[in-house]
Formats: C-alpha cells, sequence, structure tokens
C-alpha cells in the first residue's frame, strides 16, 4: 500500500501536453494521459489496416500546437508515443498524436503544406535524459510567463503575452502573444534574452487562438470548440444572427475570446435554404376581418404567425408557409379571404391532461391542520353545548349526545370543593342517555361551576334549582325554584 502511494504522489500530469511523468522508477517516464490535451483527434481508422503506407506522422506540443514529421528512420511508432523531433535550433519533445491513413486526412483538412516540400525528422524516441531535461523546460514555463508580463507593462508595450513554451532541449522559448496593433517588440526580445538565456521566438495569435490554447466551458456547458476540435477558424458576422432570428444582444453573442460565438455558423447555411420558402411581406394580410400582421416567424418549421393588432398580440393565428402565399396572391387581386385558416386546417382543440393532483400541493398538509382545528372547536362547542344535565340539589340532566358523554368520560374527575364553585363530579356511568346518575348533596346556595353565560348572568337569588344546560334538559324539583325558564 505505502509503494501505491508513492507511485500515485511521483506521477505529476501535465495538461498541456497531454501526458503523466513518473517518476518512481530510477528512471524518469512519460506516459499517455487521454483526455488531458487541445484539440482531441479520435483514431477511428486505428483498427483498419493501412492502405496507403507512409512515414508521415502528426506530433503535438503544448496546447493546440502540432505539426507533421517525417519518420526517416522507420522507427515502430504508435500514438502516444515520446518523441525528439528535429527544431531549429536543437530539438524538441513532442507526443505523436497520428498515424497512418488519417494523417493525409488531417493535412487535407487543415491545408498543411511543408516548408519547401520538405518535412521535419524524427530522431528517435525519447530517451529518460530527454524526458528528464523536459520536465526541467516545463517547471520553468509559468515563471517565464509572469516575469515577461511584468518586463512588457515596465516598458510600456501594448501587448498581451498569454502563453510561454519551451523547446524539449532548454535552450529556446515561444512567447505567444495578442495585440491590437503592431508591437515593436526589437528591444523586449534583447531585455528578454539577457533575463532568461534563452532564445527568443515571438509569435501573435488572435484572441480566438488564445481562447483555444487557455481552454475553458462554453456558455452550452461543454468544452470550447476552438480548443477541444476546431482548428480553423472563419468569419461571424451579426449578419448569421439575423438570418436565424437571433437577439442581438452583445453579452450572449460574445463568446470567451469576446468575439462572436463560432458555433453561430455551425447552422447558418440551413436556416438560409429554409429562408428561401418564405415570402416578402411588405404589408399586412388582407382578410374580411380585418388586417393581420406577421409578428413571428419559425423558419425551420415553415410557418409565419398573425395578429390582428400591430402593436399588441391579440388573436395569434399560425399559418404554413404555402397557405401564406395563397393569400397574397388573392390580396394582389384585388379580393379577400373569409379566414385566414382553410377549413381543413382548423383542429378542434385538444384538452390536454394536467397530471395534477392534491398530492402535489405545497399545502395540503397546512389545510389539513386547519381543517381539523375548525372540526375539534366546532366539537368542543357542541360537547359544551349539548351537555347533559346533571342531578344537582335533586336536578336530573340527560345527555343530548352520546359523543359528549364518552368525551366527558375520558376525562379525569375532579373533587367537588363545596361552596367554592368547583367543577361538579362527573359520573362515568356505561348506562344510555337517560340513565341515572348519582345525587348530589344539596350544599345550600351554590352555584354550579359549569352553568352557561348567560345562565350566570340571568341567576336569581332562589333556592338550589338545578339549570339545564344550552343544549336542554329537564329541570330539577327538589325544593328549589326552576331559574331562567
Amino acid at each position: 500500500m505505502d509503494t501505491e502511494k508513492q507511485h500515485t504522489g511521483a506521477c505529476k500530469p501535465e495538461v498541456g501536453r497531454g501526458c503523466a511523468f513518473c517518476n518512481c522508477g530510477s528512471e524518469p517516464e512519460a506516459k499517455l494521459c487521454d483526455g488531458c490535451f487541445k484539440l482531441h483527434e479520435t483514431p477511428w481508422l486505428e483498427e483498419y489496416p493501412v492502405n496507403v503506407p507512409t512515414d508521415i506522422v502528426e506530433v503535438r506540443f503544448k496546447n493546440t500546437r502540432r505539426a507533421f514529421y517525417q519518420n526517416a528512420n522507420n522507427l515502430p511508432l504508435k500514438r502516444g508515443d515520446i518523441v525528439a523531433v528535429e527544431a531549429s535550433p536543437g530539438h524538441d519533445i513532442g507526443v505523436v498524436s497520428l498515424t497512418g491513413d488519417l494523417v493525409a486526412r488531417q493535412m487535407r483538412r487543415t491545408g498543411f503544406n511543408p516548408f519547401n516540400g520538405e518535412y521535419k525528422k524524427i530522431y528517435r524516441k525519447a530517451k529518460p535524459y530527454d524526458i528528464e531535461k523536459w520536465q526541467e523546460a516545463i517547471a520553468l514555463e509559468h515563471e517565464t510567463m509572469i516575469a515577461s508580463r511584468q518586463i512588457a507593462a515596465d516598458m510600456g508595450l501594448n501587448m498581451k503575452i498569454g502563453d510561454v513554451e519551451y523547446q524539449g532541449d532548454k535552450i529556446k522559448a515561444i512567447f505567444y502573444y495578442i495585440a491590437d496593433e503592431r508591437v515593436d517588440f526589437r528591444e523586449l526580445i534583447k531585455v528578454f534574452a539577457e533575463r532568461f538565456h534563452i532564445r527568443i521566438e515571438m509569435k501573435q495569435i488572435g484572441a480566438r487562438q488564445e481562447a483555444g490554447r487557455i481552454g475553458g466551458l462554453g456558455a452550452c456547458g461543454r468544452e470550447l470548440c476552438c480548443a477541444s476540435w476546431m482548428s480553423s477558424f472563419s468569419s461571424v458576422t451579426t449578419g448569421a444572427a439575423r438570418v436565424q432570428d437571433i437577439s442581438l444582444n452583445p453579452q450572449k453573442l460574445a463568446g470567451q475570446c469576446s468575439k462572436l460565438k463560432c458555433c453561430m455558423m455551425y447552422e447558418y447555411d440551413t436556416y438560409v435554404d429554409a429562408r428561401k420558402e418564405f415570402p416578402r411581406l411588405r404589408e399586412p394580410l388582407q382578410a374580411a376581418e380585418g388586417e393581420w400582421f406577421c409578428v413571428k416567424s419559425d423558419v425551420l418549421a415553415g410557418t409565419m404567425t398573425f395578429s390582428s393588432s400591430k402593436d399588441a398580440m391579440a388573436n395569434v393565428t399560425t399559418l404554413p408557409v404555402s397557405r401564406v402565399r395563397e393569400i397574397m396572391a388573392l390580396n394582389r387581386q384585388g379580393k379577400k379571404v373569409d379566414r385566414l385558416q382553410n377549413a381543413d386546417d382548423i383542429r378542434p382543440a385538444v384538452e390536454e391532461p394536467t397530471y395534477r393532483s392534491e398530492e402535489d400541493s405545497i399545502t395540503r398538509f397546512d389545510q389539513a391542520k386547519r381543517r381539523n382545528k375548525r372540526g375539534g372547536r366546532n366539537n368542543n362547542n357542541k360537547g359544551r353545548g349539548e351537555r347533559p344535565q346533571q342531578e344537582g340539589g335533586g336536578n336530573n340532566r340527560q345527555e343530548a349526545s352520546g359523543e359528549a358523554r364518552e368525551e366527558r368520560q375520558r376525562r379525569p374527575q375532579r373533587p367537588n370543593n363545596g361552596n367554592n364553585g368547583g367543577e361538579r363530579p362527573r359520573s362515568n356511568h356505561p348506562e344510555g342517555n337517560n340513565g341515572p346518575r348519582a345525587p348530589r348533596e344539596n350544599n345550600g346556595n351554590r352555584e354550579g361551576g359549569n352553568r352557561s353565560r348567560n345562565n350566570r348572568r340571568r341567576r336569581g337569588n332562589g333556592g338550589n334549582g338545578g339549570n339545564g344546560g344550552n343544549g336542554g334538559g329537564n329541570t330539577g324539583n327538589n325544593g328549589g325554584t326552576p331559574q331562567n325558564q
């Protein structure tokens, strides 16, 4: 386990080159790391035999820089091999990216032409000494880029150095920069040579090439096209956005490079061909109902939408292009159509299911709580109002509701506090509504604690006559005058 952890920590991936350096053994190694380099290629002919034998291979370097080299020594090369190739001066280290038939197709696609009809040569497969020196050169790139930016700013040059790439033998470096105007960097090269002690090559690139070298994610959520597969750039204008009915919003039309998005040209030809079928409306359509104005066009669907109002979306009707041409031909003859749509084109409106239920409601639990609360309050009031008469001072009360009696039976009994107006003892007699109850003593001028508010307000100075509840009951006859009859 310790050996595996040490091996994992020693392998350092290099995203710009698409390989991982391993220093676990006695000699450094470099291994291919798929998915970690720009301008990915798919070797879809790799499993098929080579039809056109060729000694030309494609070698990739840092980020998007690629070139074609000749395998003059007939080395057994395959995709992913680390090779040392010819450079001027010295040699460079790269990774073989394409071999076989795909090389000729790639050269034709990119328009590559060798200088003076000659290709640079591949010397050998990279040795451990070459890989070690290559690692040292890569480690200097970031520091050199930061220092070069500071030097260019101090010299007042209107340029931005976006990337620095060292050659494999560490004797030369390429400085990639972008600038809006022509820059005289002759003095800058002298300063760079004195500071970094290497040969300097300045290479100007555009904003799109810089975005491809840096990489990133686009508004679509995918990797930038210029960093993943696009090697040549076509000019993009706002006319492409107008043809495709795209809103001319600069913030939405611009990409990571602050230029118009390249993807606006992907479907441009399709929209141009589809728009050939659309008529040019210079005046509204004339119908018996009135004038109809074009408010929207769906190019790919081949439909046009009309409104009866010029300033608002009123009585919106969608027509196919063929019907619009027919109506325009009749209007030129001075005729008005009865209706915009043909009788055959009018379809009955179909009510679509909503697929909604009460379970989808967020407040369904709150409504249930309110309903239960109301129901419980009503039940309590009902129990109070229909409370049966209890026997006090010779008065017999009857229960008006079995539910109220059961509710009282569940309550614990409370002691009789004498003349202090306490609660009356309740009996848990299991008999029916008219069953007898145990008699209660006549305690003199004792007020019943469970009498209603109205009876309390209108209570007289009579004897111990029992007073019925709100639900109505039988008044007591035990030596007292019934009150509130």
